[in-house]
């Protein structure tokens, strides 16, 4: 039980460590979701910008043409002019409006050659707020892919930490497996011994039944021959006869009175919930008391249901009563136990209780169905409700009719005929039964309106609150009843059958004879406490006390034990059929582990070559099993008890005549009266030799039962154990397979993208150094100019 225990408390670990990983998934998955639409995003962008950038090319490039145009043209101009300076030095005596004429194409030339100027610096000025505009997008995308990459590498790390994760939960499970294949094999050999020790068992009780009936015919026959007279034959002369004390019958008794203690109890805490908080429901719905005054009903209804605990708690204290009025010492039967009296009108006035508070119930569930909110639905659960509720209080006034009826007889003697008392138990036994169901019936139409009230818009969270402890009362009242009534089922034939009945007749016990039973009981006590002072008995007294409790408190009889063999013997069979099932699901599951670990190896080996180096992960070495095997019960011992010659009390009392002083007759009918007394003394201790055999191999038996039926439990609670952790096994190797392929889609999306995005910025690199040396070549010719 305890590897049981712990393999429960590793499955809930593991089962919190996988939550916890798969909401870490979730996160990565949502964050790699998010990393691809800012990717996309980039993507749009830095197309974008070269668009923007050849566009600021070509403008570059027919700047530069233009910009020689001009310088072309500004050469030629000044070209002409230093010629038409020359003529205008040589040729000084020409006329004026020659001069004057070239005055005007100078002046022209020379506004032209300002204006070209202006535009070649702005035209710089815009070159070089491209040139730094670029350089900044540059840098920005430079800090932004290296942020992407920190994002790939710690990603990369997380997927590398699942999957070691994953590794050792699946060794670890797999260890776990094995150790349960150990075990399970080591309760099948258990079970085979078990087998082995009960046929030898069945074996031995075979020969004492015969060396026991062969003994009873011997004994039975000295009994007719020796003691002929039988009053019992005479039911007249027998009605004052005393019947024996019953202590079987009594502890009987109390341990069916201390069942049905806790059973009441249990009833009890839940009638005080349901009424408290049906008494809080009526002060929130349909009015709240806290903001407006309830209808005067409710208000009446309410100080009825606060009444509840002194209608209630009698209950319990009535049959605590009953319970300690019912020990080893008394005589219980229904004429003797007086405390039932008490308890009846206990439960007649929780029955009242319920009456007076019905019609109060009824017109509350009215009240709710009259809301303004109510629906159509709403209201006709109040109505099945209502009908509910009838039924519940009409439940409990036949039990309270059958529970009088019981009660009787300790009142009145002959109240109630012993031929009908079976009757009424039967009919109580059927009442609990309708019970149940009316009250299951009710909670289930209490939480269908719970649903529905749910849904209104003016349900606060206080109503939710007092509904929901008002659906568990119901709950633990509907659990409380169904075991009442499954409990006095069971015990239906204890209550029915007579306990105590005079020998001879079938008149049923009065309280004189209970008294005259007790003082028999003490009597024979007192005598048996002389007999033990006074001389030596045949079997020692606390062996005698220690075999008649062994008798007293096994309830089995021989042929239960028979059946319990035949069934073990089928249980045996059929977990022989199992196990092979089993060896063959556990070959099969070989196979599949070593199949999902070939195919986890491959994909390992994938994703190393995919990332291009050695995985990280490193696979811990499976520790070693360790088996804890569980030690054999040890074997019932049996008491080499010294048996005594001396049996019985005729036995005691017969003396040794002389012979000498006899005559002939009476000589030989002393012989014959020694001999037969010599021969009962005999038997007497051969049936007690045998009674103690028989009640060694009877406890040995019931002990071989209940470890074959233990065993038989923890191999089925192992199986079950065994075949989760199979579907776990194959659920996360499912899972791990599912990630491992979700990642490396990733992955190869993010080396893609990662790619792209270095050949993009290897381009815009490149033109951009191109770009800066032809500004330079340009900037060094205009120098030169």
């Amino acid at each position: 039980m305890a590897n049981v225990t712990d393999l429960q408390t590793k499955y809930s670990k593991l089962a919190q460590e996988y939550s916890k990983l798969r909401a870490q998934n979730q996160v990565l998955k949502k964050g790699v979701v998010d990393e691809q639409a800012n990717s996309a995003s980039f993507k749009e962008q830095l197309k974008q910008r070269d668009q923007s950038l050849r566009k600021q090319e070509q403008e570059m490039d027919s700047l530069s043409f233009r910009n020689q145009q001009l310088a072309k043209r500004v050469e030629l101009l000044q070209e002409e002019l230093a010629v038409c300076e020359a003529k205008g030095k040589k040729g000084k005596s020409k006329a004026d409006s020659p001069s004057q004429h070239g005055l005007e194409t100078q002046s022209v030339f020379d506004e032209d050659l300002q204006k070209k100027i202006k535009e070649n610096e702005r035209l710089h000025i815009q070159f070089y707020e491209a040139d730094e505009h670029h350089r900044k997008q540059e840098a920005a995308l430079t800090t932004r892919l290296q942020d992407l990459e920190k994002d790939s590498e710690q990603h990369r790390a997380v997927v590398d930490g699942l999957t070691a994760k994953y590794m050792e939960t699946i060794e670890r499970l797999q260890s776990d497996k094995a150790r349960l294949e150990v075990k399970t094999q080591t309760l099948e050999r258990e079970a085979k011994e078990c087998r082995m020790r009960t046929e030898e068992c069945q074996q031995q009780v075979r020969r004492c039944q015969s060396e026991l009936n062969r003994h009873v015919k011997q004994s039975s026959s000295v009994i007719q021959e020796k003691v002929p007279f039988n009053d019992t034959k005479f039911g007249d002369y027998n009605s004052l006869n005393v019947p024996p004390h019953n202590r079987r019958h009594q502890l009987k008794a109390r341990d069916v009175a201390g069942q049905a203690l806790s059973f009441i109890q249990d009833l009890v805490a839940a009638l005080l919930n349901f009424h408290s908080y049906t008494e809080q429901r009526v002060h929130i719905y349909p009015l709240d008391s806290s903001i407006e005054p309830i209808s005067p009903l409710n208000q009446k209804f309410s100080q009825y249901l606060h009444e509840n605990a002194a209608y209630v708690r009698p209950l319990e204290e009535g049959f605590l009563q009953l319970h300690q009025s019912i020990t080893e010492d008394t005589v219980t039967v229904l004429e003797t136990v007086v405390k039932l009296k008490s308890f009846a009108d206990n439960f007649s006035s929780y029955t009242s209780f319920l009456q007076k508070i019905l019609p109060y119930q009824l017109k509350s569930l009215e009240e709710e169905c009259n809301a303004p909110l109510g629906t159509a639905a709403l209201t006709a659960k109040n109505q099945d409700l209502q009908s509910d509720m009838k039924r519940v209080t009409s439940c409990f006034e036949k039990l309270q009719s059958y529970i009088t009826l019981l009660a009787l007889p300790s009142v009145r003697q002959n109240a109630v005929p012993q031929s009908s008392t079976s009757a009424v138990f039967t009919q109580l036994a059927a009442g609990l039964h309708s019970l149940h169901d009316a009250i299951k019936e009710m909670s289930k139409h209490y939480n269908q309106k719970a649903s529905l009230e749910q849904e209104l818009p003016t349900t606060t969270q206080k109503l939710c609150t007092t509904t929901d402890c008002l659906l568990g009362s119901l709950g633990s009242l509907t659990s409380s009843t169904g075991k009442i009534a499954t409990f006095f089922s069971n015990n239906l034939d204890f209550f029915t059958s007579p306990g105590y009945s005079p020998r001879g007749c079938t008149v049923a016990l009065n309280p004189l004879q209970a008294e005259s039973m007790l003082a028999n009981k003490k009597k024979a006590a007192a005598y048996i406490h002389a007999i033990k002072q006074d001389r030596p008995q045949s079997v020692p007294y606390r062996d005698a006390l220690s075999n008649r409790r062994i008798l007293t408190s096994s309830t089995e009889s021989r042929e239960g034990l028979t059946q319990q063999v035949q069934q073990s013997q089928e249980k045996i069979a059929r977990l022989e059929q199992e196990k092979e099932h089993w060896l063959l699901e556990a070959q099969l599951g070989k196979v599949r582990l070593e199949k999902e670990n070939q195919r986890i190896a491959d994909l390992e080996a994938q994703l190393a070559a995919a990332l291009g180096g050695s995985p990280h992960c490193h696979r811990a070495e499976a520790s070693t099993l360790s088996e804890s095997h569980e030690e054999a019960e040890r074997e019932h011992k049996a008491a080499g008890k010294e048996t005594a010659l001396c049996a019985s009390l005729v036995g005691m009392l017969c003396t040794t005549p002389t012979v000498d002083h006899m005559g002939d007759e009476e000589s030989r009918e002393q012989l014959i009266k020694t001999h037969y007394m010599a021969r009962v003394g005999e038997l007497t201790t051969q049936l007690q030799i045998s009674d103690s055999k028989a009640v060694h191999f009877h406890s040995e038996c019931r002990a071989l039962a209940k470890r074959l039926a233990i065993s038989e439990k923890s191999r089925e609670a192992l199986s079950e154990e065994v075949r989760l952790a199979n579907q776990n096994i194959t659920r996360l190797q499912d899972e791990l397979t599912t990630t491992k392929r979700s990642y490396e889609d990733q992955l190869s999306m993010m080396s893609d993208h990662l790619c792209s995005m270095n050949e993009t910025l290897s381009k815009q690199r490149e033109e951009i150094d191109t770009l800066k040396l032809g500004s330079k070549g340009n900037a060094k010719k205009n120098k030169g100019r």
